[in-house]
């Protein structure tokens, strides 16, 4: 916990920028009846049945500091899913870093040992040298900024039924760049010296 603290109080470094990953299933609810279009005092109307058209997942890949943020829908959540984004993070997005420093959990594909799944040795081998990694504890996924802009996405964009992963990625990309555009920024208050104080039940009991 500390650790990833310390790293959210670091200064905007443009060659070691600061990047949270987080990830979340979505399941896609489609209409069996077309709905009711809303019309002057009267709001838009829904059938209580839905079709199941099946799951994706959302990546969701934010720079606090600069107030930007991505989502990438994969149909799975796999090792391999996951290596992409982090390969399209280091040598797309930050070709020119020394190094991303990425923050998140500790999901079971959120390991160096996907990128080597994905791609040749020696790429996978160059993509892991360009990281700085801080994973978040365990019941600490709170800590993740990633998390925190998931749930908003979630409050602003997905809090409807969407039946199809087009559907997802045309909502989704408009709600990224509203977002973008008004350069939202997360600004971490929270310090290590805070949480010594208000969660100092959770550090060990010394004699």
């Amino acid at each position: 916990m500390e650790d990833v603290l310390d790293v959210y109080h670091r200064p905007y470094d443009e060659k070691r920028p600061l990047v949270c990953l987080d990830e979340a299933s979505r399941q896609l609810i489609g209409e069996t009846i077309l709905p009711i279009p809303a019309a002057p005092g009267r709001p838009e109307r829904f059938d209580y049945e839905y079709v199941r058209n099946g799951t994706t997942n959302l990546f969701m890949v934010t720079e606090p500091l600069l107030g930007w943020r991505a989502v990438k829908a994969t149909d799975r959540r796999t090792a391999v899913d996951f290596a992409e984004v982090v390969r399209w993070l280091v040598e797309d997005v930050h070709e020119e870093a020394d190094k991303v420093v990425l923050v998140m959990d500790n999901l079971n594909t959120h390991k160096i040992a996907s990128l080597y799944e994905a791609f040749p040795p020696e790429q996978a081998r160059r993509i892991a040298e360009r990281l700085e990694i801080h994973h978040t504890p365990k019941h600490g996924s709170w800590l993740n900024v990633a998390e925190i802009e998931l749930s908003v996405l979630s409050r602003q964009c997905l809090d409807r039924r969407i039946g199809s992963m087009d559907e997802l990625k045309r909502e989704v990309a408009a709600w990224e760049e509203g977002r973008n555009e008004r350069r939202v920024e997360t600004r971490w208050r929270f310090t290590t010296a805070d949480a010594r104080i208000k969660l100092h039940r959770l550090y060990p009991s010394l004699p």
